[in-house]
């Protein structure tokens, strides 16, 4: 695969990864700005592809990002490559970014447990190289979201925590993201949700059965979630259920639930019990998150969670692909997580 030119000669090593079900993905390792310039200045010639020496000593250098795109295209879509140049520079990351199986380069068939094999594949080898889990980053866009959600459980189930999990334009379900797909602001599908022979059809379209919502809360480090009110592949509410979901266990619980059908009624004494409590969780709520709005940018907000900080940025551009681009998010990102020139 040809690597376009929007990466400098000598900054990226073409690797084939084999799984444990053993398939052969493609990945590509992009050195961090300062791992690169040092090659750069200390080499006569111009350089060429980095060695796997020179990649080890970068890993064992400087943190390491594992990203995982979306579902379109492959890892040397323009705008990807667009993120790893920001990671790497602004950040000073390296970054190892993969196509999952029947992507790219990568052999196979994608499915749900097969594009988890890949993460973990991604996981392992950086390992392998030196990496110690505290620096390595959890990347994800879009569809990668998911898949970098799934990686996140795996490994707090194991015990193993990595340095942050940032989930760039995510998704609660992948069922959710095709019941309200629109295409030119026309819910392409909305027509089947009127009948339950149709919503179940719905479910049956979505060939990876990805599901945040059910994992997120398993997440045991700090978490940071970016979207844009302009996406309109992904709406930002989802980014907000997810949030919303984070919070929940830091709010009073109310003692009567809302009516799950249209046909229960709540009593007056019920009901003002309800209300009250719903005013009980708001002022909770403004208590515990910090909030700031960032004027052309968006707003900032960010708690305590149960596994440490999470960080929400919610911007006014940045439509579905370019939300992590943005310089403001990448800070954020900086400081949340101690990169870059935040790095301590």
């Amino acid at each position: 695969m040809r690597l376009l030119r929007r990466l400098t000669a000598g900054k990226t090593l073409n690797l084939r990864l084999t799984t444990s079900d053993n398939v052969t993905i493609g990945a590509w390792f992009v050195l961090s700005e300062p791992a690169f310039q040092s090659l750069r200045t200390a080499s006569p010639t111009p350089l060429g592809p980095p060695s796997l020496q020179a990649v080890r000593e970068a890993i064992q250098t400087n943190p390491t990002v594992l990203y995982f795109h979306g579902n379109a295209a492959t890892r040397a879509a323009p705008m990807r490559i667009q993120h790893y140049s920001m990671f790497t520079s602004r950040l000073c990351t390296n970054v190892l970014a993969i196509d999952y199986r029947g992507f790219g380069d990568s052999d196979g068939i994608p499915s749900d447990p097969g594009l988890t094999e890949d993460a973990k594949t991604a996981w392992r080898w950086v390992l392998e190289q030196g990496a110690k889990p505290e620096d390595v980053m959890l990347v994800g866009h879009s569809l990668g979201t998911g898949v970098t959600s799934r990686l996140a459980t795996w490994l707090a189930r194991e015990g193993v925590k990595p340095r942050g999990v940032a989930l760039l334009a995510p998704f609660t379900s992948l069922a959710s993201v095709v019941e309200t797909y629109d295409i030119g602001g026309f819910p392409l599908l909305q027509p089947l949700q009127s009948f339950a022979l149709g919503r179940k059809l719905i479910k049956k379209l979505v060939r990876h059965e990805f599901d945040t919502l059910s994992v997120v809360k398993d997440i045991n480090v700090p978490l940071f979630i970016a979207h844009s009110q302009n996406d309109m592949d992904i709406p930002h509410s989802h980014s907000r259920t997810l949030l919303d979901v984070l919070l929940d266990p830091h709010l009073p619980t109310s003692p009567v639930s809302f009516p799950a059908t249209p046909d229960q009624i709540l009593n007056s004494e019920d009901y003002a019990a309800y209300t009250e409590a719903q005013k009980q969780r708001h002022t909770a709520r403004s208590e515990l998150v910090r909030k700031i709005e960032v004027p052309t940018f968006g707003t900032i907000e960010e708690f305590d969670g149960s596994a440490g900080k999470v960080v929400y940025v919610e911007t006014f551009w940045g439509a579905h692909n370019d939300v992590g681009l943005q310089e403001g998010v990448q800070d954020v990102m900086a400081s949340t997580f101690s990169l870059g020139l935040a790095r301590v």
